[in-house]
């Protein structure tokens, strides 16, 4: 049965979920988050438009992927077409990143669709200790990868760097696309 709820009722839910999960206190979260507990409380009340930066700082301070914060049920088969899907834009740079499947129960991976202007860089801060993240590019060409080396991709380039570490993705030509797999070991 999908869930029909809005996507900042799942988000709200998802989060008091895993801060329960975790028997962690609106304060401690904010507190390991860096986020106000003001913010907190305005998202898990569903009043809040939290940005991926913020998605990412709550996942790293419950110890959960940032997919178990956006991916509601799925059934067995699951088709999601370009320009659809739980999206969460970055508020640092014209960055978009679709979860396009999460890990099952036992597995640790999860599967992303980016979409990238040029412009400010999207940079990210370390997720969960052993994370690996593998990006194909399919559009365009981006600068991707470790903070301080990253490489210039374009389309069939693969790329695997630690997801452990400061990490950047600026496109470099309009409508830059790809596929980041994230492993969480």
């Amino acid at each position: 049965m999908a869930d029909d709820r809005p996507p900042f009722d799942r988000i709200a839910a998802a989060i008091r979920r895993e801060r329960d999960r975790a028997g962690m206190s609106l304060t401690e979260l904010a507190r390991r988050s860096g986020l106000a507990k003001s913010t907190l409380s305005q998202l898990e009340a569903g009043t809040g438009n939290p940005s991926l930066e913020t998605l990412w700082a709550l996942g790293v301070a419950l110890g959960v992927p940032f997919s178990r914060l956006v991916d509601p049920p799925r059934p067995a088969v699951r088709l999601i077409r370009a320009g659809e899907g739980p999206a969460a834009h970055s508020g640092q740079a014209n960055y978009t990143a679709t979860l396009l499947a999460s890990s099952p129960p036992g597995a640790r991976r999860d599967l992303y669709r980016i979409e990238a202007q040029p412009g400010e860089s999207r940079r990210s801060e370390p997720h969960m200790p052993g994370t690996v993240e593998h990006l194909v590019i399919g559009a365009g060409r981006a600068l991707a990868g470790p903070l301080d080396e990253p490489v210039e991709l374009g389309p069939g380039d693969y790329l695997s760097y630690p997801g452990d570490a400061p990490h950047v993705f600026t496109a470099l030509v309009p409508d830059t696309a790809g596929v980041i797999v994230m492993e969480h070991v």
